[in-house]
């Protein structure tokens, strides 16, 4: 049995996805992922074979990526991923897609005459009375109250009609295959699947989507952390983490949460992530980091300050680690209103990060009882949704 993974965006969108191939592989399935160039070491790393898709994720390189290129960059996928996909499907029993920008996924499982499916990795991009729609970009502004949730859910139909339609239809023409109905709704289907902690993500129904939770995919991760950060770790109280992953966060954000963490007493311990981020100074309660095992480093940090990807959210949860949410696009304002809802921390709005307002948000996280609620809840989130994927995607290959 072999099974297509069809993969975009950043890390944070291969690592469920890796979570996947690896639960397959202990069934005996055969897994090679499409996906951009740059995942190329990650994913030899797990010994599952890539097929690269159209250039580098922008950014991915260290590089400072305008909103031009992210634009340009979003307009070819599409046409990168036919020319990819439905090749890389060729002997494949099943694709699954993971996420919205995955355009071609289902017309390669319809051209091969194999099964697809479709998975999200929060509630907010499946369509539901009880939720906008996520936005996209860093920047969109929220669609006014007035207009409810399923106006904004028809206007976002309309959008991706509008972007994708011409080129969906041409090339599935030149597959021989009919032209889709609605373009949202084709990619999504109506019985996708959510791999987010029903905990954490709870889906809030809807009358049109039969959607299966399966609970969040997870790479289990058992390198040890690098000896410098071992001992830096070791000498002195738990610090505060600070990363933004693959977000190019402004560098005035990581100087306003030291100089908040400091003001709190604490410790620093900072990640470069895409955005290089470094410390102010030589001080040597500030510690720098590049990508490490973040399911051994939370149990050890005092909190974790991040973007709100639904990664890190679900990892700092299992570590039993207080969270100050600064979200910037995407799912991460709802991964931020979620983690302050359960009591496990606290957000501060990319619009007023500053070190008083990171202050109130880390006198938040740093209490006692968001502590106490952080280890409550880390006994709750599952740890077996890959595996839970993996039998559902075996009894539906049949």
């Amino acid at each position: 049995m072999r099974v297509l993974l069809s993969v975009s965006g950043t890390r944070g969108d291969l690592e469920p996805a890796l979570g996947l191939a690896m639960a397959l592989r202990e069934f005996g399935v055969q897994v090679r992922i499409c996906a951009p160039p740059n995942f190329e070491r990650r994913c030899a790393e797990l010994a599952v074979p890539l097929v690269p898709v159209g250039p580098p994720t922008p950014g991915s390189d260290g590089v400072w990526a305008s909103p031009a290129q992210l634009s340009d960059h979003a307009e070819q996928w599409p046409t990168a991923q036919f020319d990819t996909v439905p090749a890389a499907a060729a002997g494949c029993d099943a694709v699954v897609a993971t996420g919205i920008g995955e355009i071609a996924a289902r017309s390669a499982a319809e051209k091969r005459g194999i099964h697809y499916q479709f998975v999200s990795y929060q509630p907010t991009s499946l369509p539901s009375p009880h939720h906008p729609p996520m936005p996209r970009m860093p920047g969109e502004r929220a669609a006014p109250a007035e207009i409810g949730n399923r106006v904004q859910w028809e206007i976002d139909a309309l959008g991706w009609d509008a972007e994708y339609r011409v080129t969906m239809e041409t090339r599935r023409a030149a597959l021989g295959l009919a032209p889709p109905g609605g373009v949202r709704d084709h990619v999504i289907t109506d019985r996708p699947w959510l791999a987010a902690d029903p905990v954490l993500g709870p889906w809030p129904s809807s009358p049109d989507l039969d959607v299966v939770q399966t609970g969040a995919w997870i790479v289990p991760d058992d390198r040890r952390l690098p000896a410098g950060l071992r001992d830096f770790l070791d000498a002195g109280t738990p610090p505060v983490y600070v990363g933004f992953g693959s977000m190019l966060v402004r560098h005035e954000i990581a100087r306003s949460v030291i100089d908040a963490v400091r003001a709190h007493g604490r410790r620093v311990l900072l990640s470069r992530g895409w955005a290089g981020l470094g410390s102010l100074d030589d001080s040597s309660d500030c510690f720098t980091v590049g990508e490490v095992n973040h399911q051994a480093l939370f149990p050890r940090v005092a909190a974790v300050v991040h973007h709100g990807g639904a990664g890190t959210t679900t990892t700092a949860a299992r570590a039993g680690a207080p969270q100050v949410l600064v979200p910037l696009m995407m799912d991460q304002s709802y991964w931020a209103r979620r983690v302050a809802a359960l009591g496990i921390g606290s957000v501060c709005e990319d619009s007023a990060v500053d070190p008083a307002s990171l202050s109130d948000a880390l006198d938040i996280a740093l209490a006692s009882a968001t502590r106490a609620r952080a280890i409550e809840v880390a006994g709750l989130i599952r740890a077996d949704g890959a595996t839970v994927a993996a039998k559902l995607l075996i009894e539906a290959i049949g």
